[in-house]
């Protein structure tokens, strides 16, 4: 088997290495019953997934917040043409209505013309960023469709934060895998995204097998096969019980959140392990929580690390932490809903995964991605430059991302 190695350790020279338990301060019609994903019937899901890979048909989705900045958008849709794609849909990224990104309707449209036929099947279905409003959008999506015609052609869905809720969907509902990784807005359209981010796109996005290794030591080798799947916390705990949760045994669960506080965090994986998902899980692999100075408000030494070991010891399942994605600039790109392996790696852990639709390297020009911001016409590159100035380098270090975790985190006042 060829595989492609990722490691955080040969990229991000001087990364804190954390011993112990290894944590990162980061992780409207009646529905059908859920049938359950199991191993099993994932191989012969795999089999079924169309060979297809040359259409670079790119379909842009926008289902949670609007865009900030949106004459940044430019440099990410340039970005991806230059890739090679030819994109579709494009005018959903500069939508707003509230705090959304279009009216339900219009957010619907642009998954449902998919799923019924009604617009050309694209290669590839990309996120515009998160936020919130994704939830709304579900009993009104024919997930059913829209995952046989993924299948069909290959399709990959990319997405994260608040796109979690239609990638949990797709899985539950239609049984088809999608991808954690970068987004229109949230990567693609920064002047100069992460150079990991990009490298890390391309090569999961390409290879029918691919591996993330991650050097941090963890407190004990684990060795587990089976889904790989999950996505952002706060909204796995809000899908917890409605037909849009898929019902996995034997997987391993992977999460990321931001900006929540430890006791915060507890209650939502504790949401998890009283409707009994984390006791069917061979492990649980914590991405970046961006912990950084957040502490607990009633008491600041009640830390996340003491979450983690808690729901360890109720749950008896191995937890993994420090796997590069979350709410942060260094992302990996990998799927969600596929089949994976973990096993020990240097005293942290590898994870390969397999049987999941690819891009054709070879009818794109995916190099383009890690060369210099695209050129763009004098209006667009100066209101781009002139918005980056305002923001700041504070505000690009931290990243859009931060906003779109207080977002798609509850908002109730305490």
């Amino acid at each position: 088997m060829n595989t492609t190695p990722i490691a955080r350790r040969g990229f991000l020279k001087g990364s804190a290495v954390l011993a112990g338990a290894g944590l990162l301060q980061a992780c409207s019609t009646p529905a059908p019953k859920i049938s359950r994903i199991s191993a099993s019937s994932l191989s012969s899901f795999r089999r079924s997934i169309s060979p297809k890979t040359g259409n670079p048909m790119l379909r842009i989705f926008a289902s949670s917040g609007y865009t900030p900045d949106p004459a940044r958008l430019m440099i990410g849709l340039r970005r991806l043409q230059d890739a090679g794609f030819v994109i579709s849909n494009e005018s959903a990224a500069y939508r707003r209505f509230q705090r959304f990104a279009g009216n339900d309707n219009e957010r619907i449209a642009d998954l449902q013309a998919v799923a019924s036929g009604s617009t050309a099947m694209p290669k590839v279905l990309m996120g515009v960023r998160g936020g919130y409003g994704a939830m709304r959008l579900l009993p009104h999506i024919d997930w059913a469709s829209l995952g046989s015609r993924m299948r069909e052609n290959g399709t990959l869905l990319f997405g994260f934060s608040d796109v979690c809720a239609i990638q949990l969907a797709l899985l539950a509902r239609g049984n088809m895998p999608s991808f954690a990784g970068p987004m229109l807005y949230s990567e693609f359209s920064k002047p100069v995204p992460s150079l990991y981010t990009m490298q890390a796109f391309i090569s999961g996005s390409t290879n029918p097998q691919n591996s993330i290794t991650v050097s941090a030591i963890q407190a004990r080798d684990v060795r587990a096969e089976g889904v790989f799947w999950g996505g952002n916390l706060s909204v796995l705990a809000a899908l917890v019980g409605s037909p849009y949760f898929p019902d996995i045994s034997g997987g391993i669960l992977f999460l990321e959140d931001v900006g929540e506080q430890p006791y915060r965090i507890e209650r939502m994986l504790q949401t998890l392990h009283l409707a009994g998902v984390l006791r069917k899980q061979q492990a649980i692999v914590l991405g970046d929580f961006r912990m950084g100075s957040i502490t607990d408000i009633y008491d600041s030494s009640y830390t996340f690390h003491h979450v983690i070991q808690n729901i360890s010891r109720v749950t008896n399942v191995p937890i993994l932490s420090g796997f590069p994605f979350g709410h942060i600039a260094n992302k990996a790109t990998f799927p969600l809903g596929a089949h994976a392996r973990i096993e020990p790696f240097n005293g942290g852990y590898q994870v390969s995964f397999s049987g999941y639709p690819t891009l054709d390297a070879a009818a794109l020009s995916l190099n383009t991605l890690i060369a210099p911001p695209p050129i763009l016409d004098n209006s667009s590159q100066s209101a781009s430059e002139s918005n980056t100035a305002k923001a700041g380098d504070i505000k690009e270090e931290r990243g859009e991302e931060i906003g779109e975790g207080e977002e798609t985190r509850k908002e109730e006042a305490e």
